[in-house]
């Protein structure tokens, strides 16, 4: 931060942080894009640790423990480009508007965030201009250099417990105003992984701003996918979802490309 004229200037992100968007295998030929909002538990040195306290530093509260592993090995295994945060949900929550309440939560789960709280709209606005502008312009810039239209998948992770109650559900997918693949997934999965339709979130709670702004205002077929993070401490496990929900993406895109 730097005073500039009397004002008070916020810059978030030092000159050698880089994009807040990678792209990943950015030539990939399948007609999929994969996005993970919340692949990063970077928190940059200008906002120090936000308060958080030390225990707290690597929990999922931070980032969504698993994500980045599986959606590099959806990437591979899809041949399809992928876009992935690096910064954490607690500077910014790339899944939410600026105007959300929980797009720089001061509080996650039972988790406090005190370097959140009562942010003057000078420090919001820094965060949305540095951080949720240039990363979904690069997600924007990705889908319109597809040739034909593609299905856009995001992929997150969710804790096992939560408030105290365990969650049964190992694999959630989660839909905006289509929910053509969500179901059609759901309708392709065996018993390898307990699977639900909206679980444990849905659009209800504020969820698919992504899909909603990229995916429903293109028209393209698009799910959130939510996996118990659990399922993915070891890269053996990583590989075991994703070996499942790459068959469940390519049997449930399949009419689609059968009639491309």
């Amino acid at each position: 931060m730097a005073g500039v004229s009397g004002s008070t200037a916020y810059q978030i992100l030092a000159p050698d942080h880089g994009p807040v968007a990678e792209v990943i295998n950015p030539g990939g030929q399948a007609p999929l894009c994969l996005v993970c909002e919340h692949a990063s538990a970077v928190i940059p040195a200008s906002l120090g640790t936000l308060g958080l306290a030390p225990e707290h530093r690597q929990t999922h509260a931070v980032w969504d423990i698993g994500a980045e592993a599986l959606a590099r090995e959806l990437s591979t295994r899809l041949d399809a480009p992928l876009v992935l945060a690096t910064v954490s949900r607690l500077v910014y929550d790339l899944n939410r508007p600026p105007e959300a309440p929980d797009a720089m939560p001061h509080q996650s789960g039972e988790i406090p965030v005190p370097g959140n709280r009562d942010l003057s709209e000078a420090e919001k606005t820094a965060r949305t201009k540095e951080v949720y502008d240039p990363f979904h312009a690069t997600l924007s810039d990705v889908l319109d250099g597809f040739e034909t239209p593609p299905t856009l998948v995001t992929i997150h992770s969710f804790a096992p417990v939560w408030h105290g109650t365990p969650r049964s559900t190992q694999l959630g997918l989660l839909h905006d105003a289509d929910a053509s693949l969500a179901e059609a997934m759901l309708n392709a999965a065996d018993d390898t992984l307990v699977t639900h339709l909206n679980e444990p979130y849905s659009a209800r709670d504020g969820v698919t701003h992504t899909l909603a702004r990229h995916a429903t205002a293109r028209g393209l077929t698009n799910v959130m996918i939510e996996v118990r993070n659990d399922l993915l401490g070891e890269a053996i496990e990583v590989d075991r979802v994703a070996t499942h929900l790459a068959t469940l993406l390519n049997t449930a895109l399949a009419p689609k490309a059968a009639t491309a």
